[in-house]
């Protein structure tokens, strides 16, 4: 227990010293749908709070979990927008997100979405909304690693549906070509730049086997290996990963730094030492793509300043507000 509130407390400056981009409310009320940071100041002041606190207990007990909330946050926002679509489970004529290609067997976390949900609840009922506490968790999730903190725009509502169909054609998948991962982000009004800076959030957590094991042994259905990956890399790989069977086993996105939210994921792609094609291709694919990478292999402060604002672009993705959708009291269900 000690341990616990010594993190929390630690925790708690980071919130203070991290990097922070700030803004008041008069330069939100815009084409965002009236998002603002102050959002619940009068009606859920403790909010934020709230969401810190569950979510450094979570990412306490397991640091992997930091990495699978910032991943709930972008594949909710890249289908039907920010609105909490992902965490429906499925009931009546809804079909979950979470059977979809990029998520079954893959997306994690939604326990510590509901204990989230739980304690927001009994605060404030009724209040704060599944895809607003989605997005703040994604940031404390950062800040928790050692990444940049920002001011989160709030007020989004959560949806009554769900997209099983987007889920599968949205999200960019893990062997996609360059032109197709950027074609991807492109659709949802995000550019290349966001494109590189979001990529940079694989800096921490792991990637199961079967997404890259094609790398590793039949890249381009010839039975050869991608020639991109670094040799030594290949074969360590090659130990956790077999040609078939072990499609759960585990690998870190960046294998020098796994748990710290800093820039060594870009060093790694210049090495040709990034575990998934999607983040190689970053480097290898596209000029304008590679020359960021370098710049942000370089200057750690600013990736940060870039992952910041890019995640603040991402989160305010076709966000309901007003009378549109609802404020779920569970985030799996849609109230009756």
């Amino acid at each position: 227990m000690a341990t616990t509130r010594t993190f929390l407390v630690l925790f708690s400056l980071a919130c203070s010293l991290t990097l922070c981009i700030c803004d008041d409310e008069s330069n939100y009320g815009g084409g965002e749908g009236n998002l603002f940071p102050g959002f619940y100041r009068s009606s859920c002041p403790r909010a934020e709070e709230i969401v810190r606190s569950v979510v450094a207990q979570a990412v306490a007990k397991e640091s992997r979990m930091a990495a699978s909330l910032m991943r709930l946050h972008f594949h909710d926002c890249f289908v039907q927008g920010c609105d909490g679509s992902l965490l429906l489970d499925s009931s009546g004529s809804i079909v979950t997100e979470k059977g979809s290609n990029p998520n079954s067997n893959s997306a994690r976390g939604f326990d510590v979405v509901d204990q989230i949900k739980a304690a927001l609840e009994n605060e404030c009922p009724g209040t704060v909304s599944c895809a607003d506490l989605l997005t703040l968790a994604a940031r404390d999730s950062s800040v928790l690693t050692g990444g940049p903190s920002w001011m989160v725009p709030l007020g989004r509502r959560d949806s009554r549906s769900a997209s099983l169909s987007g889920s599968n054609n949205n999200i960019p998948a893990p062997n996609n070509t360059f032109n197709t991962i950027l074609s991807r982000f492109t659709n949802q009004g995000l550019d290349l730049t966001d494109l590189v800076a979001l990529s940079g959030s694989h800096t921490i957590g792991f990637s199961r086997c079967t997404s890259f094991r094609q790398r590793l042994y039949n890249h381009s259905g010839n039975g050869s290996p991608d020639i991109t990956l670094e040799q030594s890399y290949a074969t360590n790989l090659r130990q956790r990963c077999p040609p078939s069977g072990g499609d759960q086993n585990l690998s870190e996105l960046d294998i020098n730094s796994a748990g710290k939210f800093d820039n060594s994921y870009f060093k790694n792609l210049i090495e040709n030492m990034g575990l998934l094609n999607s983040d190689q291709v970053l480097f290898s694919s596209n000029e304008e793509s590679s020359e960021l990478v370098k710049t942000y292999a370089e200057d750690q402060e600013e990736f940060f300043e870039q992952f910041a604002e890019s995640m603040i672009k991402m989160g305010n993705l076709s966000p309901l507000t007003g009378s549109s959708g609802e404020i779920r009291k569970n985030c799996r269900k849609i109230n009756s």
